[in-house]
């Protein structure tokens, strides 16, 4: 195995979870980490080792979100909303739900905004998001709960 496959193995599911925590899609997920880990096969010579390997390849991950989003507009939230086994008026009232904490987060700052994003949709630990953020794990805790506080008032 080459140093490059043993990342690619070790860092698929962080990279994977972490683009479809960004898109919602699991289609457009896969595509953005086999762009990702495309790109960083062709940029390993100039990883520096100044961060962890993991956030070296999620910051890929979201400048490749980011470039994708650009292009395509016009991904829209029906293709978010394939859950089967749902009645109507659930389906109706969790997309109402989820769209205003959408519109909410699209309005909050950094960190509120990543961190809160990187928990709820990307099921990530604290742990994690810490080590994404060059913070302490309480850090991520304190920032995801004021996140919180600040959806829960708007929502309100």
């Amino acid at each position: 195995m080459t140093d490059f496959e043993i990342i690619y193995s070790q860092y698929f599911a962080d990279v994977y979870k972490y683009a479809l925590s960004l898109c919602r899609d699991g289609t457009l997920a896969e595509e953005i980490t086999q762009e990702t880990f495309f790109k960083a096969l062709k940029n390993i010579d100039k990883f520096k080792g100044n961060c962890k390997i993991r956030v070296w390849l999620c910051q890929i991950t979201k400048n490749t979100y980011f470039s994708a989003y650009q292009k395509n507009k016009h991904i829209t939230d029906e293709s978010r909303e394939e859950n089967e086994g749902e009645c109507i008026e659930q389906k109706l009232i969790d997309s109402e739900t989820v769209w205003k904490i959408h519109k909410i987060l699209h309005l909050l700052d950094e960190p509120y905004k990543e961190v809160f994003t990187l928990r709820v949709f990307g099921e990530l630990s604290f742990l994690q998001i810490a080590e994404l953020f060059e913070k302490t794990e309480s850090w991520a805790r304190v920032t995801f709960h004021r996140a919180k506080i600040k959806i829960k008032e708007v929502l309100k």
